[in-house]
């Protein structure tokens, strides 16, 4: 469904986009997962054919976005961060106009705004007006508008911004009934929201794709290289033993029970287990559990781009 290779996106001498590389499948929901200014909007509109790559090759839908843009716009619904609707339109009115701006005439158009507000629960309020409504259900709007094509692919930039707790859970709830029916890329600088929406994610840092990954590897890939080791003994010549090993660094290290526990990590993700267990043997102490220390799908993020404890 999408293909990016090489995209590069500089505006002035500021490089925005750095040589990205990624694919999303028909049919997957993929987050788009970085800090403020890693380069998430700016990836999606050049998608979206709001902005024209300054190199590199980008495909939708197996159409080339600068050269058939007109057919790549027919194939996608994009919705902004920033919802742009008509405040003085009721719902049902708004919607009928924008289905009318994508190319739907006749019964065409009613039958995808009826199908749109059955999907987004907003059928009772078609004859509202869209200025009176809450922050959460203009998303809705916004969200119905980029559906009422029924486009194959659909862009959501930071879809729960600005929007209460219980507003987000309606609108994650919204897009993981999408999964199957459309290929579903969202962006978000907030990591529930895509371990919540997402299946796989692209992180972004800094203009560049730092990881594609499952959401379970990318936790597994925050764990590759650290490991949590419980002895009992003399704490102090435990922790000499670990500082002997090369390439090994202490975390952090607690006592509780008589028990000691230390958080430990290797470089270049190498498996340090069996230099771990020698140490602490030689030392006179008594190894009770060594294992891959949990980490939280943010500490795996923050590591990716070199944010984390051990960076």
């Amino acid at each position: 469904m999408i293909r990016v290779q090489q995209l590069f996106k500089r505006f002035g001498t500021f490089e925005a986009l750095k040589y990205l590389d990624f694919e999303v499948a028909s049919g997957e929901s993929v987050g788009l997962l970085g800090e403020n200014g890693a380069g998430k909007t700016t990836t999606m509109r050049v998608l979206s054919c709001f902005l024209p790559p300054t190199s590199g090759l980008v495909e939708v839908a197996g159409h080339e976005v600068v050269f058939e843009s007109a057919a790549v716009r027919r194939k996608i619904g994009y919705l902004p961060e920033s919802v742009p609707i008509y405040g003085g339109m009721r719902v049902e009115e708004f919607l009928k106009y924008r289905a009318r701006l994508k190319g739907l005439r006749g019964r065409a158009v009613k039958e995808g705004v009826d199908r749109v507000l059955g999907e987004v629960d907003l059928i009772g309020r078609r004859r509202s007006l869209v200025q009176n409504l809450s922050k959460g259900l203009r998303q809705r709007v916004g969200l119905a508008d980029a559906l009422v094509h029924d486009p194959e692919l659909l862009i959501l930039d930071e879809p729960t911004s600005g929007l209460d707790p219980s507003q987000r859970r309606e609108v994650r709830d919204l897009i993981r009934n999408l999964e199957g029916r459309h290929t579903v890329l969202v962006s978000s600088h907030i990591l529930p929201e895509i371990e919540a929406t997402c299946r796989r994610v692209l992180v972004i840092h800094d203009g560049r794709v730092v990881a594609q990954e499952s959401i379970d590897s990318l936790r597994r890939l925050g764990t590759a290289d650290r490991f949590l080791l419980r002895a009992r003994g003399d704490l102090v010549h435990l922790e000499a033993a670990v500082a002997r090993i090369e390439g090994l660094e202490l975390v952090q290290s607690r006592t509780e029970d008589g028990i000691h526990e230390l958080i430990l990590n290797t470089e270049d993700r190498q498996d340090g287990r069996p230099q771990i267990v020698a140490a602490a043997v030689a030392a006179g102490l008594d190894v009770v559990e060594l294992r891959a220390a949990n980490v939280s799908l943010e500490d795996a993020f923050l590591r990716l781009i070199g944010k984390g404890d051990d960076a």
